[in-house]
């Protein structure tokens, strides 16, 4: 259920209370000093990856092949580092930017809208019959749909 607008009314002061009262605790709770770790992880990540670059040919040209191995592990983990804080940047972009979210101006809090979100669930949804005959039908109707092919 939506908030009304007198509650939202109360949790506007609220915030702004709270933003009077304890800014960094406010600035935390906005969520930009995650963005910025997420952004100084993800430069890190791509410097180590230049280093394990650097191993990795280092161990070719030596004729080192522990060398390259290490150099390519290196590479391998910070590519995963990198992109997990890609990933977690794009998420805080993204609901950033989700229109269920109303922004103040004023406080940079968000007050997410309650209710569904008008998506229903696949798993609520059961049709009868076994796993074999529902996927029979799905082929009948793309079968249908495409014009026969």
């Amino acid at each position: 259920m939506p908030l009304s607008e007198e509650e939202l009314r109360l949790l506007e002061q609220m915030e702004r209370a709270l933003v009077e009262e304890d800014p960094k605790f406010a600035s935390t709770l906005r969520g930009t000093s995650l963005r910025r770790s997420a952004r100084r992880r993800a430069i890190l990540a791509g410097v180590v990856f230049a280093v394990g670059i650097a191993l990795l040919m280092t161990g070719a040209v030596t004729r080192v092949p522990v060398v390259g191995i290490i150099g390519f592990v290196v590479m391998l983990g910070s590519a995963t580092v990198g992109l997990t804080a890609m990933r977690g940047q794009q998420a805080a972009a993204a609901a950033g930017s989700d229109p269920r979210v109303a922004r103040h101006p004023s406080t940079g809090f968000s007050v997410i809208d309650g209710g569904r979100s008008g998506r229903s669930s696949r798993r609520t949804r059961r049709s009868s019959g076994s796993f074999m005959e529902r996927m029979e039908e799905r082929w009948r109707r793309r079968r249908d749909e495409r014009g026969g092919y």
